[in-house]
């Protein structure tokens, strides 16, 4: 027994279920699991079948593994396609270059020394002028002999005769100005004659003397 007395929570029936004061004695409740077990199971299945069977059909989510291993395994035939079609465009590129060969039509331009024309301000033999012949050495007969050489090479002759002037060292041809210049070559060449003077003493165009050694 207890000391203290009794009042009005000591009234508890000695048959009730009730312990204590507010608190009832009940069975616990039982949780049913087998409907969350068999979900549960069900969804495992689903996602199984999805992930074996639905790529099979072409049904791949994007973005999963399976897509990006078939997008890596295509890469190779894309890029090589692509390559085929840069090497195709690249062949073709040097058929729409305009041909090098020039057409019949076409003047090229010349790219090499150009040829050098005669100069039409030199002047040219003219035999029609008269050729003088002196004789300026002690041989007779000398100025005819020439005169006749030069007359023969189609010259016309001037005066021919023996040669009044100063004595002469070596043969001479004297030309009047640079227009007879010329005349005054194709003699000396003729008569191989190499001393020319321009001279203006003398009446002749071309005047001849032959001074010793003269053969």
């Amino acid at each position: 027994m207890t000391k203290y007395a009794r009042d009005e929570f000591d009234k508890v029936p000695e048959t009730s279920s009730r312990q204590g004061v507010h608190r009832v004695a009940s069975d616990a409740p039982r949780r049913r699991l087998g409907p969350i077990l068999a979900v549960g199971v069900v969804a495992l299945a689903i996602g199984l079948v999805a992930f074996l069977f639905l790529p099979k059909l072409g049904f791949a989510p994007t973005g999963s593994p399976l897509m990006a291993a078939g997008s890596a395994q295509e890469s190779p035939s894309a890029s090589s396609s692509a390559e085929a079609s840069q090497t195709a465009s690249q062949s073709a590129e040097p058929s729409a270059d305009p041909s090098t060969t020039p057409s019949a039509g076409e003047v090229l331009p010349t790219t090499g020394t150009p040829s050098t024309a005669p100069e039409d301000d030199a002047p040219a033999v003219d035999k029609s002028q008269p050729v003088a012949v002196y004789n300026g050495t002690a041989t007779a007969g000398l100025a005819g002999r020439v005169s006749n050489t030069v007359s023969a090479d189609g010259w016309t002759l001037g005066p021919v005769g023996n040669w009044g002037g100063m004595p002469q060292k070596s043969s001479v041809i004297y030309y009047s100005g640079a227009e007879q210049k010329a005349n005054a070559e194709a003699l000396g060449e003729l008569l191989n004659i190499t001393s020319l003077v321009d001279s203006a003493e003398f009446q002749q165009p071309v005047v001849v003397v032959l001074g010793p050694g003269f053969q």
